[in-house]
């Protein structure tokens, strides 16, 4: 008895020295919080090619899987030796990763040419498109001249802003100390960048091959803290946050894909102009769940209306067509549910963390906060059942109170 009550009083202890301890950490990270800032900066600029590396894994763990699994089945007639056979198969799996990400670089290199020729032909032309699309307001405008010179005024001041922002900002003469000095930056910028790169794809190839083991050696200390029931639920919360996390990231990523290259095939049908400038945009910015399409749309027909104000209504309505092929048809069959999100939380999501993190935040925003309403709904339900209370959520809809003896609804 007396040694049951002193590791209680051992356990009570512990917990309240945990707590002031925390306590104490949570005031000096708010009383230092700059300070904390610019050191998690540091950190993620020293570990920069281990998130690179880290990602990269993370991506191509599909292919590596894949690739894995089916050189393995093809060695077993050949080779009895599991240990030699699973050497064989890795090293097969990492080089077809390294070959698919090669793959993807030179199409970016190769995708960079037009792209630069697009934004060059886009910069030199504004003055004439700008003319031409004047031309086309006032003749739509020729029965309304009430409203005409009010809108070729607005128009033209936008036209003057944009040309004088751009010859500011391309004038290298009256700025040539800023000049190098910001090319200077950038060229550091980049190679730093490459470098990160570069051993960020050396750290993948190191990751894609021992996953396995850092997952069971993470499984081992999960079973080393907790007990048996509480570890069990904590892998299996682990591989949901997985689920949610690879099947909508790299599910949006295919999707995004897919999307790119329809619409590149059906606006060269169409013959619109800027049309792998366009295709880039609607793609990339398609990765942003809800906004994205608005988010590519946009300046995409910006660009169609100064180079061809007759094709902008053709090309919003064959984004609209594209857009609509995606979340009905192809987004569905690629994503599935992977995130169990309603619309608005969707769109909550995205609001919350694009603003707390930027664009990052409007991409990886949807899976993170699928993850926090499972968690949090599970946690509800556990809390419930406790209470002898139902889970049902319509159960709860036109409720006054429960009767705290019977535990029975009243309405």
């Amino acid at each position: 008895m007396n040694e049951h009550k002193f590791r209680d009083y051992i356990y009570w202890g512990v917990t309240a020295v945990l707590v002031i301890v925390t306590c104490i950490a949570a005031a000096l990270v708010f009383i230092r919080w700059k300070t904390v800032c610019l050191g998690l900066k540091n950190l993620n600029r020293i570990l920069s090619p281990i998130i690179y590396g880290a990602i990269l894994a993370y991506l191509l763990t599909p292919i590596y899987n894949r690739v894995y699994r089916w050189t393995d089945r093809l060695l077993t007639p050949y080779l009895k030796r599991g240990r030699k056979k699973h050497g064989m198969a890795k090293a097969v799996a990492t080089l077809a990763c390294i070959a698919f990400l090669g793959v993807v670089i030179m199409g970016l290199v190769k995708l960079s040419e037009p792209l630069r020729a697009s934004v060059s032909g886009i910069i030199n032309s504004i003055p004439a498109s700008a003319a031409k699309v004047a031309l086309w307001i006032e003749t739509l405008l020729a029965n309304y001249p009430d409203i005409e010179p009010t809108v070729l005024s607005l128009y033209n001041q936008g036209v003057e802003k944009l040309v004088s922002w751009l010859q500011t900002t391309t004038d290298i003469l009256p700025n040539i100390e800023k000049v190098i000095t910001s090319i200077f930056a950038s060229i550091m910028g980049i190679i730093n960048l490459v470098k990160n790169v570069l051993i960020g794809i050396i750290v993948m190839v190191y990751l894609l091959n021992i996953k396995e083991t850092l997952a069971a050696q993470g499984k081992k200390i999960i079973y080393s803290l907790f007990s048996l029931p509480v570890a069990n639920e904590v892998v299996e919360k682990w591989r949901f946050i997985h689920r949610v996390f690879g099947g909508f990231i790299i599910g949006k990523i295919w999707d995004s894909v897919i999307i790119g290259i329809l619409t590149f095939v059906w606006l060269s049908v169409l013959k619109m102009p800027y049309t792998v400038l366009i295709s880039v945009i609607v793609g990339v910015t398609n990765i942003i769940p809800f906004f994205g399409p608005f988010i590519g749309a946009v300046p995409s027909a910006v660009l169609v209306l100064l180079a061809d104000p007759k094709k902008c209504l053709w090309f919003l309505l064959s984004i609209l067509a594209i857009q609509q092929l995606d979340g009905n048809i192809i987004g569905p069959k690629i994503l599935g549910n992977s995130t169990g999100l309603s619309s608005f939380w969707v769109l909550f999501s995205i609001l919350l963390f694009g603003g707390i993190m930027g664009p990052v935040g409007m991409i990886i925003g949807v899976p993170t906060f699928a993850v926090i309403y499972r968690l949090t709904a599970e946690w509800v339900n556990w809390r419930l059942k406790k209470r002898e209370l139902s889970t049902v959520t319509d159960d709860y809809g036109d409720l006054k109170h429960i009767d705290e003896e019977k535990k029975t609804f009243v309405r």
